[in-house]
């Protein structure tokens, strides 16, 4: 019996009744080749698609690190203290908006919002325009992300949901890869280009790329398996049925609805819902890294060019993706172990960050914010497959709403994540460095606790 399986508090069976009337062609049963062929048709359409979408909306998201040191602080005449307030606010949105909704057009539909927004960012001619825009992009693309766990978690298996997360996150990982790069050739091309400014240009392209995949993927991006019409009749059976050989509940035409009160209820009645925020939000706050990374390493290496600072960005992705492909391979074979992988390399990293508060060569520093860049990643996708499995037997509105609740409070961390590398702190910024070793220090205690949690409800269900 594996961990996620024993893990499970609330069980909830999906009966045949809901399969047979969800417009499935009633079939016995299924051959093992018919299913991988299934999965293989799901990861060739889906994951894709999922991927670009979610490139494209961490880029958008985190631009505006390459646009402060390509010209925009100056341009605007921004305080390091006025362009944390700008980190902040986007993600506003993030708490108060946090339920995704299930229907096919929705993500593409707030992608687009997203783009036009990211658009508009360059005409700002304020601090204020900034503060304004940035707050509306945090609130439309508020569903994207628990909308994307959602789907995800509705379609694959427990044993097949860390690869997958993997890959989900790989794509916020090379963005930030294919950010650096991008605007270091923006900057450094379209600088001046029909009078506007290189950072300017940097919003127009990454909007402008939004916007039209967006209308793409509403052609390509399948729904949910028992109401997907990429899918034969027979093709939806094999897609529910194989869920529901691993107690996760799937969404069907005519199953049986929840109100969006019991569904709240039932989510923040259970513990796991609450442990896994905790969890969560130590990742993302330390994370908050991710929108200082031109800083850092820009006060690392004083005199540098803001082309060389963008460049040297790149590695700490690269690394951070090899990381977090092997750990999402490697965790699906051991899904009795993933709260144990998270706690490990969270302490990895947080040995990393104590290391950087007491050695002040800025070489040595650099290399250890890679390896700490590393953990971080290597466990956000994790975080999400683990919580994914635990919540896979509920309700799929309950699930829903714990995985929207997971990633809005779990991102209220990056509010005060956003103050702590102010440029009075350069170029050691030991306050932030110290603040994020403690949050590490709670995460590993977390996910231990976590681990021996499900472990031990492992072998009380054996015993029974």
């Amino acid at each position: 019996m594996s961990l996620s399986t024993a893990g499970d508090l609330t069980k909830m069976e999906i009966s045949s009744e809901k399969i047979e009337h969800a417009d499935i062609d009633e079939e016995p049963s299924f051959t093992p080749e018919e299913e991988k062929a299934l999965v293989r048709k799901i990861d060739m359409t889906l994951l894709p698609t999922i991927w670009i979408m979610y490139l494209l909306s961490y880029m958008d998201r985190t631009n505006i690190g390459n646009a402060k040191i390509s010209g925009m602080e100056t341009d605007l005449n921004l305080s390091s203290d006025q362009y944390s307030i700008a980190l902040v606010v986007f993600f506003v949105g993030y708490v108060f908006n946090p339920r995704p909704n299930s229907t096919l057009p929705f993500l593409p539909g707030i992608m687009i919002l997203w783009g036009t927004l990211t658009c508009v960012m360059a005409v700002i001619k304020s601090y204020k325009h900034l503060v304004i825009l940035r707050t509306l992009i945090g609130c439309v693309e508020a569903g994207f992300a628990p909308g994307v766990l959602l789907v995800l978690s509705s379609w694959y298996k427990r044993t097949e949901q860390s690869k997958r997360f993997g890959v989900y996150i790989s794509a916020a990982i090379l963005s930030g890869a294919f950010g650096g790069l991008i605007a270091a050739g923006i900057v450094d091309n379209l600088e001046g280009v029909h009078g506007i400014r290189g950072w300017r240009w940097l919003f127009i392209v990454e909007g402008a790329a939004t916007i039209g995949f967006a209308i793409i993927s509403l052609f390509i991006l399948p729904d949910f398996p028992a109401t997907s019409r990429r899918l034969s009749g027979h093709e939806r059976h094999i897609a529910v049925a194989r869920l529901a050989s691993e107690n996760v509940t799937a969404v069907t035409a005519d199953g049986e609805k929840m109100g969006d009160w019991e569904a709240v209820q039932i989510a923040v009645k259970d513990l796991r819902t609450w442990a896994f925020v905790v969890g969560y939000m130590v990742i993302v706050g330390s994370s908050t890294l991710t929108y200082f990374y031109p800083t850092l390493v820009q006060g690392l290496f004083e005199g540098a060019s803001t082309y060389r600072v963008n460049l040297l960005t790149v590695p700490i992705y690269g690394v951070a993706f090899v990381c977090t492909a092997v750990t999402a391979y490697f965790s699906d074979k051991i899904p009795n172990w993933r709260g144990l992988v998270i706690a490990c390399w969270l302490a990895f990293s947080l040995v990393c960050s104590i290391i950087v508060c007491v050695v002040y060569n800025f070489t040595a520093r650099y290399v250890l914010l890679v390896l700490m860049a590393a953990g971080l990643w290597a466990t956000n996708g994790g975080t999400l497959a683990y919580a994914s499995s635990a919540f896979a037997s509920m309700h799929p509105q309950a699930r829903g709403v714990s995985l929207a609740l997971v990633n809005a409070l779990g991102n209220l961390a990056q509010i005060y994540g956003s103050y702590l590398f102010p440029d009075s702190d350069s170029p050691k910024y030991i306050m932030g460095f110290s603040v994020i070793s403690a949050m590490l220090a709670v995460g590993v205690v977390t996910f231990t606790g976590l681990h021996v949690w499900f472990r031990r409800r492992t072998q009380s269900v054996i015993e029974e």
